[in-house]
């Protein structure tokens, strides 16, 4: 994979507190191949990077941003279940984020984009972080929110700090689309650039083979372009 190279970024110590170089989490980047235009933080909760997700890193990459995934469950041990999302998750965003700031990244340059619990994490990022823009697919805890320490999305939406972009599958029964429009309307009240997306069926995923015909036409094949295409202008017209 051309251009990918491993690192590791050092955890704060707690909250703002500086950084203790003892403490790291794992990264895979990809740089472009030219000045970089900003950074992006990819959450995604998998042990292992799937070809699709690379791809899309890449393709980021190729845009002019220096990409760049956490992995989140360097804690844990193999084949251990646990889940990502809570305090740890958002540690190793920080971690990520002093990343591309010690890099030269601007803050107000550097985007999130998050997949399932991570992409619930990427919303809340948008609301005490400061980013320039973040993208959540999938994000789940809409109505019930997925930890005791954390609001659900449609208290947390109108105190987004950051233009938000959130896509959703209306096949995904995670994520009913009754709480989807009420997550719209809730992003609807903050102070900055809000979108939500619904796609029919589940085929809208970046992270993920598209699960679709090979056929131009097909709607499952509109909607992984569609929902591509919006991850990448909405980066381009809110990271500057």
């Amino acid at each position: 994979m051309s251009g990918f190279f491993r690192d590791s970024a050092a955890l704060r110590t707690s909250g703002d507190a500086p950084v203790d170089p003892q403490r790291r989490v794992p990264l895979t980047a990809v740089e472009p191949d030219g000045p970089a235009r900003g950074g992006i933080v990819i959450l995604h909760e998998s042990r292992t990077f799937s070809d699709a997700l690379l791809d899309l890193m890449r393709s980021l990459a190729m845009e002019g941003w220096v990409t760049v995934a956490p992995h989140l469950f360097h804690r844990e041990p193999a084949g251990s279940d646990a889940e990502v999302f809570g305090d740890a998750l958002f540690a190793d965003f920080d971690a990520t984020f002093d990343w591309l700031i010690a890099r030269g990244i601007y803050a107000d340059c550097v985007g999130v984009l998050g997949f399932d619990d991570a992409g619930s994490a990427a919303l809340l990022v948008a609301t005490t972080r400061p980013v320039g823009a973040a993208v959540s697919v999938a994000a789940r805890g809409i109505v019930e929110p997925l930890s005791e320490d954390a609001p659900a999305l449609v208290h947390a939406a109108p105190g987004l700090k950051a233009p938000w972009l959130g896509l959703y599958g209306e096949d995904d029964p995670s994520t009913p689309p009754d709480q989807v429009e009420m997550l719209r309307d809730a992003t609807a009240k903050s102070d900055v650039a809000g979108l939500v997306v619904s796609y029919a069926g589940l085929a809208h995923r970046a992270d993920e083979p598209p699960q679709v015909p090979d056929r131009d036409d097909d709607p499952g094949a509109e909607a992984i372009v569609d929902a591509q295409r919006r991850i990448f202008d909405w980066f381009d017209s809110n990271l500057r």
